[in-house]
C-alpha cells in the first residue's frame, strides 16, 4: 500500500487502497479477534470473579469429612477441595446454596445419584463436595453440555476431569487466556488452594457444564 501525502499518493501511477476498504478490513480483523476479547456473559463474571476472590484465601487442600451447618455450611476458608471452590463461588455470586439444593434434590431422588459411598441416605455435610454428586445434579438440572473443541468452552463453564485415572475433580472455566492465547485459564483447588492456571486439557475431561441458577 503507498503511503499517503494528503490524501495523494507519492506517485501518480501508483493505487491508492481506498480508506473505506481499509477500515472493512480493519473491522473484518476484529472480528476473528480470539473470544477473549468478546463480552463475557454477566452471570459468568459474576461467577469467575467469586472463584478468584478465593485465590491466596484458600490456600490448603484439605478433603477432611466435617460436620457443617445446614444451610450454607462450609469448612473453613482457607481450607477445602476442589468441589468447595464451584460452592463458595455460586453462593457469593448468586446467593445460590448447592449445598441445600443438591441435598433436597437427592432427598426427592436418592436412587438417582452414584452410591460410591455405600449410603444409605442423604448427608448434607458432604454429598455437595462430592464431584460425581455434582455431575449429577447439574445434569438433572439440565445443565450438562456435550465434551467437545477447544471454542466450545466459555467463561464460567464448570469442567469435570479425572486425574490418575480415578481422582474425580472439577474446576471454573476463567475469562483469561493462555499466554498463546488458544485456551481459557481455569479457577480451581487441585491441591495448593485456589489457584488461576493453564489446565483445561491437562486431564481427561468427563463433564462440560453451564449452570446459572
Amino acid at each position: 500500500m503507498s503511503r499517503l501525502i494528503n490524501n495523494r499518493p507519492e506517485s501518480g501511477n501508483r493505487r491508492v487502497f481506498p480508506l473505506s476498504l481499509f477500515f472493512l478490513s480493519l473491522v473484518l480483523s476484529l472480528l476473528h479477534l480470539p473470544a477473549a476479547h468478546a463480552q463475557t456473559d454477566p452471570r459468568a463474571a459474576a461467577l469467575i470473579k467469586a472463584a478468584r476472590a478465593q485465590i491466596g484465601v484458600t490456600r490448603v487442600y484439605d478433603g477432611a469429612y466435617t460436620r457443617l451447618a445446614y444451610p450454607n455450611g462450609d469448612v473453613a476458608p482457607e481450607r477445602g477441595v476442589c468441589s468447595d471452590v464451584v460452592i463458595r463461588a455460586y453462593r457469593q455470586a448468586f446467593g445460590h446454596d448447592l449445598q441445600q439444593a443438591l441435598h433436597q434434590d437427592m432427598k426427592k431422588s436418592f436412587s438417582a445419584y452414584p452410591r460410591h459411598w455405600g449410603l444409605k441416605k442423604p448427608d448434607p455435610n458432604i454429598d455437595h463436595r462430592r464431584v460425581p454428586n455434582l455431575q449429577t445434579f447439574f445434569t438433572r438440572q439440565g445443565a450438562k453440555l456435550q465434551n467437545s473443541a477447544t471454542q466450545d468452552y466459555r467463561p464460567g463453564d464448570l469442567v469435570t476431569q479425572t486425574i490418575a485415572e480415578r481422582l474425580p475433580h472439577i474446576l471454573i472455566v476463567s475469562d483469561k487466556r493462555s499466554t498463546d492465547g488458544q485456551r481459557y485459564l481455569v479457577i480451581h483447588n487441585i491441591g495448593a488452594g485456589a489457584r488461576e492456571e493453564d489446565r483445561l486439557f491437562e486431564f481427561p475431561i468427563t463433564g462440560h457444564f453451564r449452570y446459572f441458577p
